[in-house]
């Protein structure tokens, strides 16, 4: 393949795909972004040569145009709507972020407060969701909890389901933001058999979530506003992601047309695979593993010997070949949050900070680049903040699901939006003779 780059003015960059087989020559544009890499646009591959690309994991190939998130993992750079995300973490709250994801510009003053209004006013559930709730074995996953409850909102919601309706589509985003902080903290509460604690309109976002978390109906709960800060940042930093797993899940539910409570459910259930949301899970049960600061050096080894399948879990990143820029943020909200508590001499924040230190100053994390990353941190916090471990994925989609919701209008009000088709290298059988069963021998 060739690259035809023409001078200035003489038009259209294209690529040039030669058939060795027959000679043929065909070409096919460059289409460049607002930043990023430039793209070829294969949309006419197949009609025109009659093959297809074979990329696994979709890796090397973009699925779609969209204006929300951008990453360059190798200068550790993550922007929302053209913002740093340092810039955003640091001097903005969760409910801005929500607005600048939904329509692309930060709000003044009276959108954000009837942007705040608008949400709070959509946080409780149908109350036959109660019983709904009830279904559930109380040892169940929260995050199977939170597939099924999502999935039941187009029962109870049906009023906001028509995806062709744009007042349907803000109404249903705005109960998917709203909402997903009230069905993560009951099915918390159910797991643990407490009583469930309903939203409350005077607080705000993250001070509501926390609430609703750790309140029982006995006394009262006054939220620390240093874990309120903490959790807001952590709603921020994991907003959105650009075309990962879970996103790239939403928009394919969504691209046949299914109503968006199902496909933010669909969504959850991406999430909750190991390899996506549950990083910050594996980065407990690794330190668990580890058990006492006196074992560090013995599993730093492991960590160094290629042949030994021990991984350190929360160091690098698949996107990041740099830093993750989120870890700065997480790791000075980290240390807020120890202080804040007093809970340093819990063995395994014992562990992870000197795994920190370790890997922040020895020659072989640095030249690696296995920087400690969002899932490291973000574990940590939530251990500190006594939330369990089966609960750390689902902070994870009440974070993202603005980001969800902001990708499926995105994909909804795109003409060129088609049903989702990935095409297959096929290495099965073929031309088999059909035998009656009494032939088979």
């Amino acid at each position: 393949m060739s690259d035809n780059t023409p001078a200035a003015g003489a038009g259209k960059r294209t690529v040039t795909l030669i058939d060795n087989a027959t000679g043929k020559q065909f070409e096919f544009p460059v289409v460049s972004g607002s930043t990023g890499p430039d793209v070829i646009d294969v949309r006419n591959l197949y009609s025109d040569t009659g093959y297809f690309t074979f990329d696994p994991g979709f890796t090397s190939t973009g699925s779609c145009e969209s204006a929300i998130t951008f990453i360059d993992g190798g200068k550790g750079v993550l922007e929302y709507r053209g913002y740093p995300i340092q810039d955003l973490a640091e001097q903005t709250d969760f409910m801005e972020v929500c607005y600048l994801l939904m329509y692309g510009d930060l709000p003044n003053a009276d959108q954000k407060r009837k942007f705040e209004r608008d949400i709070t006013y959509h946080t409780m559930l149908h109350e036959q969701l109660v019983r709904f709730f009830e279904g559930f074995r109380r040892d169940s996953h929260p995050m199977a909890v939170m597939v099924g409850v999502v999935g039941a909102l187009s029962a109870f919601y049906h009023d906001s389901t028509d995806i062709t309706n744009p007042r349907h589509r803000v109404i249903a985003s705005y109960r998917m933001i709203a909402k997903m902080p009230t069905i993560a903290a009951w099915a918390y509460k159910y797991s643990i058999g407490q009583p469930f604690i309903y939203p409350r309109n005077e607080l705000r976002y993250s001070e509501n979530f926390l609430h609703m978390l750790y309140a029982v109906p006995c006394e009262p709960y006054f939220v620390n506003p240093v874990l309120a800060r903490a959790m807001d940042r952590i709603l921020i930093l994991h907003a959105d992601h650009e075309q990962n797993a879970s996103t790239s899940t939403v928009r394919l539910a969504g691209s046949s047309g299914a109503n968006p409570f199902a496909c933010i459910a669909a969504g959850i259930a991406s999430l909750w695979g190991p390899a996506h949301g549950g990083a910050n899970e594996a980065v407990l049960r690794m330190l668990e593993e580890i058990g006492d600061a006196s074992r560090i050096p013995e599993f730093v080894k492991r960590a160094k010997d290629p042949n030994d399948p021990f991984r350190l879990m929360g160091f690098g990143h698949r996107v990041y070949k740099n830093y993750d820029p989120r870890a700065t943020i997480m790791r000075s909200t980290c240390h807020e949050v120890l202080d804040e508590l007093g809970v340093r001499n819990e063995p395994l924040l014992e562990i992870a900070m000197e795994l920190e230190r370790i890997a922040l100053e020895e020659d072989y994390f640095v030249s690696k680049k296995l920087y400690p990353n969002v899932d490291f941190y973000s574990g940590i916090i939530f251990r500190a903040m006594g939330i369990p471990t089966s609960m750390f994925t689902v902070l994870f989609a009440v974070a993202r699901t603005v980001g969800w919701v902001a990708q499926w209008n995105e994909m909804i009000e795109d003409p060129t939006q088609r049903i989702g088709r990935p095409r297959q290298l096929y290495t099965g059988a073929t031309g088999r003779q059909f035998k009656p069963l009494a032939q088979r021998a």
